[in-house]
């Protein structure tokens, strides 16, 4: 990641997840809304700054979490690589976008609570759970600790 802008986002998805295919990787894309607030000391109040608006891209199993588990007005965390894209609209006026490669992306736990579900990996230890004469595996995170003799 040299030389290359990442950054770090807390803002509010703005529309549904919209999910394609990129050859045979799967990507997500949303919107997501970061709007600045400021306390005004002249009047004691606090005032909303203006909108920035990002395209926020997640691939593969990312992009599939995001999907799952992102909906509009959702408050977000995304950290990843930015990029600005410049190109010409349909009425002729040259328009800057700004993307976000995502990395990271998860809920603002400063905004409410959220209930996480680790994602299954497809391992050969996967499939034998599935088999219904597979001997049972220990649990993950539950180890024998030695004592001492």
């Amino acid at each position: 990641m040299l030389n290359e802008t990442v950054v770090t986002l807390q803002g509010w998805v703005g529309g549904d997840v919209q999910v394609r295919h990129a050859g045979e990787a799967l990507v997500a894309h949303f919107r997501v809304a970061c709007t600045p607030r400021r306390f005004r000391r002249s009047s004691q109040e606090w005032v909303d700054g203006d909108t920035q608006w990002y395209s926020v891209n997640a691939w593969r199993g990312l992009g599939d979490n995001c999907a799952r588990s992102l909906r509009q007005g959702d408050p977000v965390v995304v950290h990843g690589k930015l990029s600005a894209r410049t190109y010409v609209n349909n009425a002729g006026v040259e328009v800057t976008t700004f993307e976000v490669e995502a990395s990271l992306v998860g809920h603002d736990l400063s905004r409410g609570t959220s209930h996480f579900s680790r994602t299954p990996k497809a391992t050969p230890a996967a499939a034998a759970v599935s088999d219904p004469d597979a001997e049972p595996e220990a649990e993950q995170g539950s180890r024998e600790v030695p004592t001492a003799a």
